[in-house]
């Protein structure tokens, strides 16, 4: 076949392109950016454009499919010449479901975990030899790519965003997937821009838990009110799954999963770590795997990237990084760190950057988000706010919405770097929590600079 993709240097967008070159299929694509490490990676195999920007001549009766990432605009010219030339017009996610329709689709969803709970999956299935398509939502150790696809495997793994599938398919990316075993990690307000109440954003999952195989299996952590709701509905599929922290000990800043009274080492740690871990020992048992061949696997999992992901350690610190952003996910990992090493002192980092953290009638949804770090720094770039289109905000409103009188706001990146090299990092650890970069932070430098 082939296919053209508009927008292919978007990070999901790019991996699903050279699964499909490694297929066989002809693939060309355009965009006006492209970023490494998309850009290394299209060019390797000779899918780089050869000049960025939009070409409504490259868009012809030719192409089998066009494949439209979020990037690109309604109006985008190549866009419009593929609609007037009536050609098959794709987003992502509809595209995976049709490479997927004689496979067994599992979908991971949910406001946080998703990612985390896929790579562990994904990470078991891979120590098991077990054959697996899969989309994740960051690039993991031991994986090439983020997507992969083949005529063989008998399964589909997805990552089930509940984000907008296209600039024209405004229907979450999840609701295409229509698994037979799906996961729901949980439900916290996000996306603000697309779903402006939470009772909006919330109905978005029961379609999802509508969508799934009537004869399928939904498993869900039964701790959050929401799901449980949704669970007790009636609808969806015959089988709902409840999960809930499994039993577990912290013995020397080490967790210990209990089982059978036997204990199984991790390298991860956290609540939400450990219910993201049952969750996905869930799954991989409807897959036929056993216990003990899950939890010995689950032991030499690291984690995500991204995902508290360890910068450096010495003997008595460590600094970590992890894309939290949303309120939940940063009281989460910040709890996570603190509880892990609770004879240090942790020291928390975090930059609004999403569209919704930096919203003013969202910002009140981050009260208590930073209580249990010893000592809190937020950070935001007025120019993001400007970019985003979004009203100014004051150090003093971020501050009253943490509702944490000791919090210290910085707009300028460099003085909280500055902040932080003049701290004694004897026994302290540091939470750095962005889905960006705080403005140019290299945080491997930042952590040899504090610890070496």
């Amino acid at each position: 076949m082939r296919i053209h993709f508009i927008a292919i240097g978007g990070s999901a967008m790019h991996n699903l392109a050279l699964a499909l070159h490694e297929l066989g299929h002809h693939v060309t694509g355009s965009d006006d950016e492209i970023f490494e490490p998309s850009r290394g990676r299209l060019e390797k195999v000779g899918l780089l454009p050869q000049e960025y920007g939009w070409f409504p001549e490259k868009i012809s009766n030719d192409l089998d499919a066009i494949i439209l990432g979020m990037h690109a605009r309604p109006d985008n010219p190549e866009l419009l010449k593929a609609q007037e030339l009536g050609l098959s017009i794709h987003s992502y996610p509809e595209y995976l479901y049709k490479e997927s329709l004689d496979k067994t689709r599992i979908v991971i969803g949910g406001s946080h975990g998703k990612t985390s709970i896929t790579s562990m999956i994904l990470h078991v299935l891979e120590e098991q030899g077990m054959d697996t398509d899969y989309m994740v939502g960051a690039q993991l150790k031991g994986f090439e790519r983020m997507v992969k696809i083949t005529r063989e495997a008998p399964y589909m793994l997805l990552e089930g965003d509940e984000y907008l599938s296209s600039p024209i398919d405004r229907r979450p990316k999840f609701h295409w997937y229509k698994p037979q075993v799906a996961l729901l990690s949980g439900i916290a307000w996000d996306h603000i821009n697309v779903f402006p109440t939470f009772e909006n954003y919330v109905e978005q999952f029961s379609i999802f838990a509508e969508s799934v195989d009537p004869d399928g299996s939904l498993i869900y952590y039964q701790g959050d009110p929401e799901l449980k709701k949704i669970a007790e509905s009636g609808k969806g599929p015959k089988n709902y799954i409840p999960y809930d922290t499994p039993s577990h000990v912290i013995r020397n800043n080490v967790t210990y999963l209990i089982h059978n009274e036997q204990e199984y080492p991790l390298q991860v740690f956290g609540e939400h770590n450990l219910q993201n871990l049952r969750g996905a020992w869930l799954v991989l048992g409807q897959m036929g795997l056993d216990d003990e061949t899950i939890l010995k696997s689950f032991g030499t999992f690291e984690g995500a990237a991204k995902r508290l992901e360890k910068v450096l350690e010495n003997e008595t610190s460590v600094v970590f990084k992890d894309f939290a952003h949303s309120p939940s996910k940063l009281k989460a990992t910040t709890s996570a760190v603190k509880k892990q090493f609770e004879q240090r002192e942790l020291i928390a980092c975090m930059e609004l950057h999403t569209f919704s953290s930096l919203n003013q009638e969202f910002l009140a949804q981050y009260e208590g988000a930073m209580n249990t770090a010893d000592q809190a720094f937020v950070y935001y770039s007025p120019k993001t706010l400007e970019h985003k289109k979004l009203p100014p905000i004051s150090p003093e409103q971020v501050k009253k919405a943490f509702a944490r009188e000791d919090l210290q706001v910085y707009t300028d990146s460099k003085k909280l770097v500055e902040q932080l090299k003049s701290l004694n990092w004897q026994n302290r650890n540091l939470l750095l929590m962005s889905s960006g970069n705080f403005d140019g932070i290299q945080f491997d430098e930042l952590a040899g600079e504090l610890l070496g």
